[in-house]
């Protein structure tokens, strides 16, 4: 189980978005996205999810060809978005159910309840989505990415607008999801990559300019100091 992206480039327009870029995961894997507005993370993130089809290069996971095999390829990630599209009328549980019957969940029931305790929503699961908090809708977003118990789980910004206490909170149960997943998370906040990530990729227009561990990465310097000088 890994995902492999080779060679991936996307254009739109004149402007080049992404640009030859190549890089694994492994399973267990926390990796941290990282590069200034416009570098290429969220139409990354989107040409893995299968949202976007690239211009050239190919996606692998596990053996599966996005591009070849799109529905199998699917069913193996989970995917939170930077706008987190959430159907706020529904509550918590009745938008996890509706969920589970589309992912086809056996047992849906109890894999609902599994979820809702590990992305501590018990208190919020009789709630509509609409009158949650920020930090809970990200939750609901998350729980929404893992309940089909992906292989890997894509996270765009997930800690985006949260206040200290959510972020702590969100930040565990990233780390949690490691257990039984590979995770790639965008985020503008290097703190918390460095916190919680193993790796770490910059890109810088379009191109990656770093893939390296936390350790070997900072050995020198903070990650704050080497990502402005791989991206001025």
């Amino acid at each position: 189980m890994s995902l492999k992206v080779q060679d991936l480039s996307k254009k739109f327009g004149q402007f080049q978005a992404v640009e030859s870029l190549s890089f694994t995961l492994q399973p267990g894997e926390i990796v941290g996205f990282l590069g200034p507005n416009g570098a290429g993370k969220s139409t990354t993130l989107k040409m893995i999810a299968g949202c976007l089809i690239p211009d050239a290069g190919s996606i692998q996971l596990s053996g599966v060809d996005v591009q070849k095999n799109e529905v199998t390829f699917k069913k193996k990630i989970g995917y939170l978005p930077e706008s987190n599209p959430l159907y706020e009328d529904l509550y918590v549980v009745e938008y996890l159910n509706f969920l589970a019957r589309v992912h086809a969940i056996p047992f849906p029931s109890k894999r609902i309840k599994e979820v809702i305790v590990q992305t501590g929503l018990q208190s919020m699961q009789g709630k509509k989505i609409g009158f949650l908090s920020k930090g809970f809708k990200q939750r609901v977003g998350i729980a929404a990415a893992i309940l089909h118990t992906p292989e890997l789980i894509l996270l765009d910004e997930p800690t985006a607008g949260l206040d200290p206490n959510q972020l702590i909170e969100i930040r565990g149960l990233i780390q949690s999801l490691s257990k039984n997943a590979m995770i790639l998370f965008s985020s503008h906040i290097l703190q918390e990559v460095s916190a919680i990530s193993d790796r770490v990729l910059v890109l810088h227009q379009g191109k990656l300019v770093a893939d390296q561990s936390i350790e070997s990465l900072t050995q020198t310097a903070s990650l704050e100091e080497i990502f402005k000088l791989l991206t001025h």
